[in-house]
C-alpha cells in the first residue's frame, strides 16, 4: 500500500520489451536506501516488484496487463518518473490509500496558472469519472491529489509549488497521458451495494454501510 506522497524523482535507464511484456531499469537514490528483493516501489503510481538492484539502479518486470492499463509503455531512456516505496507500518499517512493498481489513463487538456497554484484539467473515460467526486481523492501518476472540479468529461486539480517541484507533474504538458487510480473506497462501496447473485442482499451489510455514513 502507498500514500501518494512522492519520495523522489527517478530516471529511466532502459526499457527492454519482449512480446507482450518488458522490464524497466530505473536510477534512484532515496527509495533504494533500504531496498530488498521483492520490495514494492510505485513508479508513476504503478506498483512494481524489485527483481534486481545495485549501483543506484533497480529493475522491475512489467506485465502486459500493466502495459495496457498504464502509460509505462511510453517510457524511454531518460524519462523522469515519480517514485514511492510501500508504506512502512507505523509510518505517517500523509495522502490517501493508494494501491498502485492503475484503473486507466487520462489526458491533460488544460494547464492554467492561478497565483502560486497551477490548475490541471484531465479528460478521462466515463468508467473512471464515475468514481471521481469533488473534494475526493485521486492519484495522478501516483501523486495523491484533491479533486477540485468534475464535469461529464474531465476533472481538475490544483497543485501547490512544492508538488510541482517534487514530482513530474510540474513538467507535464497539454496532451500528456497520465496514470489514474481512483479512490478504492468508492469501488468497494459500489460492490457492496450490489445485490448478491447467489443470495439475497444482507441486511447486516446495509446496516453497517448506514452506520458508517455510506448510505
Amino acid at each position: 500500500m502507498f500514500t501518494g506522497i512522492i519520495e523522489e524523482i527517478g530516471n529511466v535507464c532502459s526499457v527492454k520489451r519482449s512480446g507482450s511484456s518488458s522490464f524497466i531499469e530505473i536510477q534512484a537514490k532515496k527509495v533504494l536506501e533500504d531496498v530488498h528483493m521483492g520490495d514494492s516501489i510505485a513508479v508513476n503510481g504503478v506498483c512494481l516488484t524489485v527483481t534486481h538492484f545495485g549501483g543506484g539502479v533497480f529493475r522491475a518486470d512489467v506485465m502486459n496487463e500493466t502495459l495496457s492499463r498504464s502509460s509505462l509503455g511510453s517510457l524511454t531512456s531518460g524519462s523522469p518518473v515519480n517514485l514511492e516505496r510501500a508504506m512502512a507500518a507505523g509510518g505517517r499517512f500523509g495522502g490517501h490509500i493508494v494501491s498502485g493498481h492503475i484503473d486507466g489513463t487520462g489526458t491533460i487538456t488544460d494547464i492554467k496558472n492561478d497565483g502560486i497554484a497551477v490548475w490541471y484539467t484531465v479528460s478521462a473515460a466515463p468508467e473512471l469519472l464515475r468514481y471521481i467526486v469533488e473534494k475526493g481523492s485521486i492519484a495522478i501518476d501516483g501523486i495523491s491529489l484533491t479533486v477540485a472540479k468534475v464535469t461529464d468529461t474531465s476533472f481538475s486539480v490544483s497543485i501547490i509549488p512544492h508538488t510541482a517541484s517534487q514530482t513530474i507533474l510540474g513538467s507535464r504538458k497539454v496532451g500528456d497521458v497520465v496514470n489514474l487510480e481512483n479512490d478504492i473506497i468508492g469501488k468497494y462501496v459500489e460492490k457492496l451495494m450490489k445485490p448478491s447473485e447467489a443470495a439475497p442482499q444482507s441486511s447486516l451489510s446495509m446496516e453497517m454501510l448506514a452506520k458508517h455514513g455510506f448510505i
